[in-house]
């Protein structure tokens, strides 16, 4: 049985993050249903959950045979937990897990690191989902500021401080074609908020036994 939803913005300030958390909260409710469509992953097989933060995946499947890792201890993490940095090496043999999840990660990486992390990612896991929010959404997710990440660093540093995020993190956000060429033979779904792209998801589905 899913858990009760998730307050998205919970750790966000101002009224910003109290007008979004809720629509947030369905929007990733929804792209969470489509999990199993997309992926064909089993209840009985193996996730690993890249950057997983304090609850994570396990949020929504408690139930699930999940993984965390992430580049920081989580000592609250309820279940099995690995510390690692996935642009590295993660601790993992190939094809180790049946699904490899990572949502809401890689917009936080470097982008002279995504390549390293996307080779990791598709080397440990025989199924594939990786969800980043989209550059051509017109509110930036974090601060929760119209065309924040449009601008360039010099003026969106002083613009930041009105959001919902609090202290400065240069978040780059993708395009499809950067999610295409990270993830060669994975297909690329928009998530939609009416008719704009929110959210670009890269599937490799669970091949069949």
């Amino acid at each position: 049985m899913p858990s009760p939803r998730p307050d998205v913005y919970a750790t966000a300030r101002g009224p910003l993050a109290r007008i979004a958390s809720p629509i947030a909260g369905r929007l990733r409710a929804r792209r969470h249903q489509q999990l199993f469509a997309l992926t064909g992953i089993g209840r009985e097989q193996r996730i690993l959950d890249v950057g997983c933060g304090t609850l994570g995946l396990r949020a929504q499947e408690p139930e699930l045979d999940i993984t965390g890792t992430d580049v920081v201890d989580r000592p609250s993490y309820p279940g099995p937990f690995v510390r690692a940095d996935a642009t590295a090496r993660l601790p993992f043999d190939d094809d180790a897990f049946d699904l490899v999840y990572c949502s809401s990660v890689v917009e936080h990486v470097p982008r002279e690191r995504r390549a390293a992390l996307a080779r990791e990612l598709r080397r440990v896991g025989r199924g594939l989902y990786v969800q980043t929010p989209a550059y051509s959404f017109p509110i930036e997710p974090h601060a929760l500021l119209p065309a924040a990440h449009w601008l360039p660093v010099p003026l969106r540093k002083p613009y930041w401080r009105l959001g919902a995020q609090g202290p400065w993190e240069d978040i780059d956000l993708l395009r499809r074609r950067e999610m295409v060429a990270l993830f060669p033979g994975a297909t690329v779904h928009a998530e939609r908020l009416g008719p704009l792209a929110k959210s670009w998801i890269a599937v490799v589905p669970v091949p069949r036994s």
